[in-house]
């Protein structure tokens, strides 16, 4: 790059930033910028900077009196802070500005920045232990834990009117809504939904709850209703029901849920026989079994192509899309040679210390636990082929029952 100076004939020169490049063998010339309104002093520094010369180093903070004390991290509170104004969730919070609704809203931002504790959320945001600009830009006063506690209660009440108008933005007649559930664990033991369930964070000694969101069909979430840790799945159905037909006012929709979501009875008590509401699902294995066992999943459907259509009486009405997935077809084959083959070298080595010339009995295994520690190693030992067309197979796993050990009568 490089600084040009343009004759004007009467008016004064044009001063343009410029870049040269090569193109087909030929030297060319682009203006990047127009520096005519720049002083000279800043076009002389300027060109200095691109010839490469050293300018003069800048006074050390001491001799202009300034002391830089701590600074803090500004980048990323103005990015997120910058999407929640664009989308105008401050407004769909609260009308006005309250300093629960910049609470509410710090507490958003840290999220999505530095997830944590309301605790760690506060220290983030007190400041002696900030660690950004957002307690300044939403000009937070002096909080703490309890605050955003009062804040989050000040939140419950408005649930149902952001939800409202969050569904007039993002959810219209006959369109996907997808629902789906999930669970964590909970510290304390005041919650009153807090209660011991299936666990999916492995914690099966805490309190679970369980949460069910609801989102449109590009996946924007629109509600969530928090129920029991001790909710199956499928019962937590009725409230997302409940919650887009009567107060959405949606008559027309598509439910998409997971097999585990809407089972055979849901379908048959909730869903079937409502005027307006369709839905898409997956059956379960027991169902396609039927369906291979009565002759109408054939293996010839999947010769030319891995998707085709079929109907049978016991789903009147509805559509049965069936699927072959070679990729987990392969997998599955694959995994199922590895358990045979595990459970081949443990059953080898349990064979091999019975055995000796004098005696089968005399080479008694170490452990009375090895016939347990060789079914522990492979869970799938004992398996099945399936009847399922290639890429749905089953896997059956079975536990033997642990006999009293027999005193040993052999001889040493």
């Amino acid at each position: 790059m490089y600084i040009a100076v343009v004759p004007n004939r009467s008016s004064p020169p044009a001063i343009l930033l410029r870049e040269s490049f090569r193109e087909g063998g030929k030297v060319k010339n682009r203006t990047l910028a127009n520096l005519s309104d720049w002083s000279s002093e800043r076009v002389e520094a300027l060109r200095a900077v691109l010839r490469g010369r050293a300018l003069a180093p800048p006074a050390p903070p001491e001799a202009s009196g300034l002391e830089i004390v701590r600074s803090w991290p500004h980048g990323h509170i103005a990015a997120v802070l910058g999407t929640v104004r664009r989308l105008d969730l401050e407004r769909l919070l609260a009308p006005k500005a309250t300093p629960a609704r910049a609470l509410v809203v710090a507490m958003l931002v840290q999220r999505l920045v530095a997830p944590g504790s309301k605790l760690a959320t506060a220290r983030g945001l007190a400041r002696e232990t900030r660690s950004s600009t957002l307690s300044d830009v939403l000009a937070l006063p002096a909080v703490d834990e309890d605050d955003l506690y009062s804040a989050l209660d000040w939140l419950l009440p408005r649930q149902g009117a952001i939800e409202q108008a969050l569904a007039r933005r993002h959810l219209s007649a006959g369109q996907l809504v997808l629902y789906d559930v999930t669970s964590t664990y909970f510290e304390g033991r005041r919650c009153p939904l807090a209660k011991l369930g299936h666990s999916r964070d492995g914690k099966r000694d805490k309190l679970q709850i369980v949460f069910g969101v609801l989102t449109n069909g590009d996946g924007c979430p629109v509600a969530v209703e928090v129920f029991e840790g001790n909710t199956g799945d499928p019962k937590t159905l009725t409230a997302a029901l409940t919650k887009v037909r009567q107060r959405f006012g949606l008559d027309r929709l598509i439910l998409v849920g997971d097999r585990g979501m809407l089972t055979a009875a849901r379908i048959r008590e909730e869903l079937q026989g409502v005027d307006g509401l369709q839905w898409i699902t997956a059956l379960r294995a027991p169902a396609i079994q039927a369906l291979v066992q009565s002759g109408t999943l054939q293996l010839s459907l999947f010769d030319q192509q891995d998707l085709a259509e079929i109907t049978h009486p016991d789903y009147p009405g509805e559509r049965l899309i069936v699927c072959k997935n070679p990729l987990l077809a392969a997998e599955r084959a694959r995994k199922r040679q590895e358990l045979l083959a595990a459970t081949e070298r443990a059953l080898a080595a349990i064979a091999a210390a019975t055995q000796r010339p004098t005696g089968p009995c005399a080479a008694r295994p170490r452990s009375g636990c090895a016939w347990a520690r060789c079914w522990d190693a492979t869970t799938s030992a004992s398996t099945s082929r399936s009847r399922l067309p290639r890429g749905a197979s089953v896997t059956r796993a079975t536990r033997r029952r642990s006999r009293p050990r027999r005193p040993w009568m052999g001889s040493t």
